[in-house]
């Protein structure tokens, strides 16, 4: 099985030529039901091979974690690790043999490692300090000791942590481009960017009110970012489609987690048919959305919040035994009947767009 990339490869070597790459392209297209574009390929698994290195990947990384961090003071030595541990798998499986999954594991290793070594280091130079917490058992006051770090010192430690795996992320793209990286920098470049709001307000993460709109305004920024990609490449041909649609998958949760937390319905508080309505609701404009730039990632970075919420509801409702599965079973008919109704869909919704939306975003099957 030749993917996209590996036909551009060859034309570039001249193994074949331009012409008839695209005449490849056209007979594949002309023998499926729907555009390569609509398909929204990713190359995740090119063979089982993929799969068997992605496991032994995994446990390179939990080897590397546990035996670095079996102390809490040695977290940073589990960080550590893992990263020179998955910058040398991806000189073998990245570099060397181009293995999809595998590059997807140790890049997301890699920049978390170096995030886990920074904070890890930030947190033992910012030990936390004794708080005297008080309590009365029959009109007798007791006192014990909470420790607990003053909130900009938990935004140092995030902050720390950005930085290192925004530079690892800058690294690692330099070196192996490949196409997760930019959005595990994007996401590195968030956490940055709410570190330093939490530093400078001084509230605690938990009830900082400034999170919510800076996290809501970077998920926008963020999809804006991953449009510019998708539009530069209309027929989904190129590893700019594979970017988009990891940044895609990064913007949607933090437009929806800041959506949701405005409609009350993840303070813990009980969910209210008002508040399911509002999620439905929520995550009909999602619909709307990846419709218009089909891209099926923005509802399923988006799904975990509906299937909280409609779980809540009915467990408030008084189904506890059959709450999750009725909820999953909802959730997931209508996600099976939006698959099979995608394409009429979208092309009578595209219908209903301008022109010059039309003739930029993919063509509907």
């Amino acid at each position: 099985m030749y993917s996209e990339d590996d036909l551009q490869s060859a034309v570039g070597a001249g193994a074949i030529s331009a012409e008839a790459a695209d005449a490849l392209r056209a007979h594949v297209a002309s023998s499926r039901p729907a555009p390569m574009a609509d398909e929204e390929n990713i190359r995740l698994v090119t063979s089982f091979n993929d799969i068997f290195v992605g496991i032994a990947c995994l446990l390179v990384i939990f080897s590397g974690l546990y035996a670095g961090g079996a102390s809490d003071q040695r977290w940073w030595a589990g960080g550590l690790l893992i990263a020179i541990a998955s910058w040398l798998m991806a000189e073998m499986f990245t570099r060397k043999r181009r293995m999809a999954l595998p590059s997807i594991i140790v890049l997301v290793s890699f920049v978390v490692g170096l995030g886990l070594f920074s904070g890890a280091l930030a947190a033992n130079a910012l030990p936390p300090h004794a708080e005297t917490q008080y309590y009365y058992v029959q009109e007798q006051r007791h006192t014990w000791q909470l420790m607990q770090r003053y909130p900009w010192e938990d935004a140092v430690i995030a902050l720390s942590a950005a930085i290192a795996a925004g530079i690892g992320a800058v690294l690692h793209w330099l070196r192996f481009r490949v196409a997760i990286t930019i959005a595990a920098g994007t996401g590195a470049l968030v956490l940055l960017l709410l570190s330093a709001l939490a530093w400078a307000t001084g509230e605690p993460l938990k009830a900082n009110p400034v999170l919510a709109p800076a996290a809501f305004a970077c998920g926008l920024a963020v999809f804006a970012f991953a449009m510019r990609w998708d539009l530069s490449d209309r027929e989904r041909r190129t590893q700019r489609a594979d970017i988009a649609f990891w940044l895609h998958l990064l913007a949607a949760p933090l437009i929806a987690h800041s959506l949701f937390y405005w409609l009350g319905v993840l303070d813990g508080n009980d969910v209210t048919p008002a508040h399911a309505a509002g999620v439905l609701a929520t995550y009909a404009v999602f619909a709307l959305v990846a419709l218009l730039v089909d891209r099926r990632a923005l509802l399923v970075s988006a799904l975990i919040y509906v299937l909280a919420s409609l779980n809540g509801l009915l467990r408030n409702a008084g189904a506890i035994e059959m709450n999750l599965a009725i909820s999953t079973l909802f959730v997931g008919v209508a996600l099976l009947a939006l698959s099979v109704f995608w394409a009429p869909l979208r092309r009578t919704f595209l219908k209903l767009t301008p022109a010059s939306w039309q003739a930029r975003l993919p063509a509907a099957a």
